[in-house]
C-alpha cells in the first residue's frame, strides 16, 4: 500500500527536509540517467519504466520543495526550498537538451506498446525535440543556460510579490462601510490610525465595502506598488530570456514556443481567440459601465471615470440597489467553518469519495489534513492551508505534492488560500470551490501508471475549466442551504440566492473585459517585449476595458501569472469556454450519475486523453462557444 509523505515532527528537521531530501531525489534522477545511457539493450518498455523512476523522484522533489518555498513559516526553510526548485527545473533543462538520453528513446521500437505507454514515448520524444536535445551541443549549453536564467528570474519575481507586503495608515471614518468584523480585527493604533495591508483579504474588504474613493484608491496604488521597482527589471530580463530561448529552438515567439503543445496550438489562435472575447462582451461591458460612470456621479458628481478602485465597490452597490443583494448579508451566511464542511460534503457527494481527518506533523499548526477514501480505501492525502501569515504565498492555488502512481505513489496535493478566520465574502467562497476542484483533479486523476500522465497532466490551456465548472455550485440555492446557514442554522433564503445570481450576471461583460486585459498583457508582453513596460501595460488594458487602471501603477511587477502562464494567461477564458459547456452536460447540480459519469470521462483519466476527447467522451460531441456565449448573453447566442 502507498503511504503518503512523512513531514518532519521537530521544527528544526524542516530545513533538511527542504533539501536534503530533494538533493537525494535528484541523485536518484542521476542513478536513472546513468542506467538510460549504459548501452544495455533494452525493451521500450523498460525503457519507459527507468523514465518513470526518474520521473516520480524529479517531479517529488519539485512539488515538495515548490510548496515548502511558498507556504513555510521560517525564511531559511524557504530559501532552502527556492534553492532546490530551481535545481529540479535546471535538472529538468538538463534531461531535455541531452542527446545521447533523447537518442535512447529515439530507437525505442514502440510496437506492440499499449496505448497509454505509447502516447508517453510519443511525448517524450516531443519534449526532446522542443527541450532542443536535437542541436548542436553550443546551442543546447545555451538552452541550458537560459533555462537556469528563467528559473532564478521567476523565483525572485515570485519572492518579492510574496514577501512585497505593504500597508496604509487612515483614519477610522475613511473605513465607513466596512464589516464590524474587519474593523475589530484591526484596532486604532496610538498615532489615531489604522493599518490596512496589502493582503487580499484587506483589499477585497476595502475595494467592496470603503465608502471613500481615496482610500480604496490609496490601497489599490499601494498594492500596485508591492513589488516595484524590484520587479521592473526581473520581468525585463524574463521576457528578453524567454525570446533568446524560443528563438534558439527555432520559434518566432514565447508565445509560439509555449502554444505548440497547447489545445490552442499557436500564437495566431491566441490572438483571434481574444479577438473574439473581445467581440462577445465589448457591447454590453459598454453599457454596464454607462451605469457603473452614473452611479459614481451620484457619490462624486465630477467624476470622469471608473477605476479600478471603484469597479468592485460600485458593483456592490449597484448589486444591493438593483437586485437587493446586501453583501454583507450575504456574508452571515458563509463562516469559514461551515463553508469547508459543506465543500467536503458537496465534492464528497459528487465524485464518490469521503474525507477522513489525519492528525499529522505540516509545515504550519493552520494546515488541516485528510486522506481522501472511496469504499474504505485511501486513494489521496489533502492538506489546506486556508489562513494567510507573513511570508507565506498570498493568493489562492492549488500545488501538488506527490504525483500519483498506481500502486507506488499516493497522489498529495495541498491547497493554499488566504481566506479568513470568520464570514467569508462569496466571490472567496466561489475562489475556495474554484481551487478545490484542481484539488480533486489531482486526486482523482492521480491513480495512472506513468507519472507524467497523473494528476492535472492535460494541456495547459484545459487546466481550468473544471475548477471554473465547479464555481457554478457556489450559485445553487440547494447546494447552498447545508452549509451557507447564518448563526442560528437558518439556512440562506432560496430567493436572495436567485437574487445573487441575478445580480452576478449584472457587470459580468465588464469583469470579462479584465480578464480580457490580463491575457492581452500576459500575451503582448512576451510578443512585443517593449522597452517601457508601464505604458504598454496601460495600453493595453486600456483597449480591453473601459474601467481605468490608476495612472503611473506598475502592477505587472506583481502580476504572479507572468512567471506560470508566461504568455498564455487567455487560458482563463480558453477554459471558461469548456466549463460553460460542461456544465450542460449535467442533468442537475447534484445529479450523481451525471456528476459519475464527469469524475470517469474528465478527472479520472489525468493525461491519457487529450482534452478535446475527454470533453467529447464526456458531452458525446465536441465543445462549442454557444453555452459561454449565452451565458456571456452575446450575440449569436
Amino acid at each position: 500500500m502507498t503511504e503518503p509523505i512523512a513531514f518532519p515532527a521537530a521544527p528544526e528537521a524542516w530545513l533538511a527536509f527542504a533539501t536534503t531530501r530533494a538533493d537525494e531525489r535528484l541523485a536518484q534522477v542521476d542513478e536513472a540517467v546513468t542506467a538510460l545511457k549504459d548501452g544495455t539493450s533494452r525493451s521500450a518498455l523498460e525503457i519507459l519504466q527507468l523514465w518513470n523512476d526518474l520521473q516520480i523522484a524529479l517531479r517529488s522533489a519539485h512539488s515538495e520543495a515548490e510548496v515548502l518555498a511558498e507556504v513555510h513559516p521560517e525564511r531559511a526553510v524557504r530559501e532552502g526550498a527556492e534553492s532546490r526548485t530551481a535545481a529540479t527545473q535546471a535538472k529538468d533543462a538538463e534531461l531535455m537538451t541531452d542527446a545521447e538520453l533523447a537518442a535512447v528513446f529515439a530507437a525505442a521500437d514502440a510496437t506492440g506498446l499499449d496505448a497509454d505507454a505509447a502516447r508517453l514515448i510519443k511525448r517524450i520524444r516531443r519534449d526532446f525535440r522542443r527541450g532542443g536535445a536535437d542541436r548542436d551541443a553550443e546551442t543546447r549549453e545555451r538552452v541550458r543556460e537560459l533555462a537556469a536564467r528563467e528559473t532564478e528570474l521567476g523565483v525572485a519575481f515570485a519572492r518579492s510579490i510574496r514577501e512585497g507586503r505593504r500597508e496604509i495608515r487612515v483614519a477610522p471614518d475613511d473605513l465607513a462601510g466596512l464589516p464590524a468584523d474587519f474593523l475589530a480585527d484591526r484596532p486604532v493604533g496610538d498615532d489615531g490610525l489604522v493599518a490596512v495591508s496589502t493582503d487580499n483579504l484587506d483589499v477585497m474588504a476595502v475595494m467592496t465595502y470603503a465608502h471613500d474613493r481615496g482610500t480604496r484608491t490609496a490601497l489599490r496604488i499601494a498594492r500596485s506598488e508591492l513589488a516595484w521597482p524590484e520587479n521592473d527589471p526581473v520581468l525585463a530580463e524574463l521576457l528578453h530570456v524567454r525570446q533568446q530561448h524560443a528563438e534558439l529552438l527555432g520559434y518566432a515567439s514565447w508565445a509560439d514556443y509555449e502554444t505548440e503543445d497547447r489545445m490552442a496550438g499557436s500564437s495566431a489562435r491566441v490572438a483571434s481567440f481574444l479577438a473574439e472575447v473581445d467581440e462577445a462582451t465589448r457591447a454590453a461591458a459598454d453599457a454596464e459601465y454607462d451605469l457603473l460612470l452614473a452611479r459614481l456621479r451620484e457619490d462624486v458628481p465630477d467624476a470622469t471615470e471608473v477605476t479600478n478602485a471603484d469597479l468592485h465597490y460600485l458593483l456592490a452597490r449597484l448589486h444591493e440597489e438593483r437586485f437587493a443583494v446586501d453583501a454583507q448579508e450575504v456574508r452571515r451566511h458563509l463562516h469559514v467553518e461551515r463553508v469547508l464542511g459543506g465543500l467536503l460534503s458537496t465534492t464528497g457527494r459528487l465524485f464518490d469519495i469521503e474525507y477522513v481527518p489525519v492528525v499529522v506533523p505540516t509545515w504550519h499548526e493552520d494546515v488541516r489534513s485528510y486522506d481522501v477514501v472511496r469504499a474504505g480505501t485511501r486513494i489521496g492525502r489533502i492538506h489546506l492551508d486556508l489562513h494567510p501569515r507573513e511570508g507565506k504565498f498570498n493568493h489562492a492555488a492549488c500545488f501538488p505534492l506527490a504525483p500519483g502512481v498506481r500502486g507506488r505513489v499516493l497522489p498529495e496535493a495541498a491547497l493554499v488560500c488566504n481566506f479568513p478566520r470568520g464570514l467569508m465574502e462569496h466571490r472567496e467562497v466561489q475562489t475556495f470551490f474554484h481551487e478545490f476542484g484542481h484539488l480533486v483533479h489531482d486526486i482523482l486523476g492521480g491513480d495512472q501508471e506513468w507519472a507524467p500522465l497523473s494528476g492535472v497532466a492535460t494541456e495547459w490551456d484545459f487546466v481550468e475549466a473544471p475548477s471554473q465548472m465547479l464555481e457554478e455550485w457556489v450559485w445553487d440555492a440547494e447546494v447552498l442551504a447545508p452549509f451557507a446557514t447564518d448563526e442560528s442554522g437558518v439556512p440562506i433564503p432560496a430567493d436572495l440566492v436567485e437574487r445573487m445570481r441575478e445580480a452576478e450576471a449584472f457587470g459580468r461583460a465588464l469583469l470579462t473585459r479584465t480578464q480580457l486585459g490580463h491575457a492581452r498583457v500576459s500575451y503582448h508582453l512576451h510578443m512585443d517585449r517593449p522597452a517601457d513596460l508601464a505604458a504598454a501595460t496601460d495600453h493595453w488594458y486600456r483597449t480591453s476595458t473601459p474601467v481605468r487602471t490608476l495612472p503611473g501603477t506598475h502592477s505587472y511587477a506583481s502580476f504572479g501569472h507572468l512567471t506560470g502562464y508566461g504568455s498564455c494567461y487567455y487560458t482563463y477564458q480558453w477554459s471558461l469556454v469548456i466549463a460553460r459547456d460542461l456544465l450542460t452536460g449535467f442533468a442537475g447540480l447534484l445529479d450523481e450519475e451525471s456528476a459519475s459519469r464527469y469524475r470517469r470521462e474528465i478527472l479520472e483519466p489525468g493525461g491519457r486523453r487529450d482534452a478535446a476527447d475527454l470533453v467529447e467522451a464526456f458531452l458525446g460531441r465536441p465543445f462549442t462557444v454557444d453555452a459561454y456565449r449565452e451565458w456571456m448573453g452575446s450575440p449569436g447566442a
